[in-house]
């Protein structure tokens, strides 16, 4: 009985990770770390995020990783769709770009972390082990980049959106990390009233994801 309970609390233990990665050699290299490594599993590996999305679905990781330069939607559009569907899903991007606007665009989607693909195998499983733990990995010199660009972030003027109250409201709940659902359980409001407040905002802040919202209301300082 003391084997089986061990055996129980590993099985529980392992991380399941998911990889969204367009070069083959990456993805499949990615994939045989993951898989013959004690305490992870890969729970599927995708070239696209089209192909990704939907196969999530119906087997939800526990870290997705992903890279950004993606066929089709990019993964900062990605995982700004799969983490409004899957709030507890841990993201951390896997990528060859370190420039400002996408470490800040990953951030504000919902990512929890952000390397570059030069990160050692044995550094991107620490850092994995670290994101589950409720830490947020990120390669030093992206780690930098962050600090010095979260101090700059300054906008040239303050901006009128002609938000209402309800509006930043709202737009404040999702820089806090909401999603749609818990937003509207804050705001003792139903889903479709949070949708329809949410196509307000993209009009006035002329923007067309939640994602590119919390980005400018960060920017701007709107909340």
């Amino acid at each position: 009985m003391r084997d089986f309970a061990q055996m129980e609390t590993t099985k529980t233990d392992i991380i399941k990770t998911a990889i969204v990665e367009d070069i083959r050699d990456i993805r499949e290299g990615l994939a045989t770390l993951i898989n013959f490594t004690d305490g992870f599993t890969c729970a599927g590996s995708y070239r696209s995020m089209e192909e990704a999305i939907p196969r999530i679905k119906g087997n939800v990781p526990d870290v997705l990783l992903s890279d950004i330069g993606l066929p089709g939607m990019n993964g900062i559009e990605g995982i700004g769709i799969l983490k409004e569907q899957f709030p507890e899903m841990t993201v951390l991007m896997l990528t060859v770009y370190d420039d400002d606007e996408r470490i800040f665009d990953a951030i504000c989607a919902g990512a929890s972390g952000y390397m570059l693909k030069r990160t050692s195998p044995a550094k991107i499983l620490e850092n994995i082990r670290e994101a589950v733990s409720g830490g947020a990995p990120m390669s030093p010199e992206v780690a930098a980049r962050v600090i010095k660009l979260f101090r700059e972030v300054r906008p040239p003027e303050r901006v009128d959106y002609d938000l209402t109250p309800h509006e930043t409201r709202l737009l404040k709940l999702l820089v806090e990390g909401h999603n749609y659902t818990t937003a509207a359980e804050e705001l003792r409001v139903s889903y479709n009233t949070i949708k329809f407040h949410m196509r307000h905002i993209y009009e006035k802040l002329q923007v067309h994801s939640k994602s590119e919202a919390v980005a400018k209301a960060l920017r701007n300082r709107l909340v």
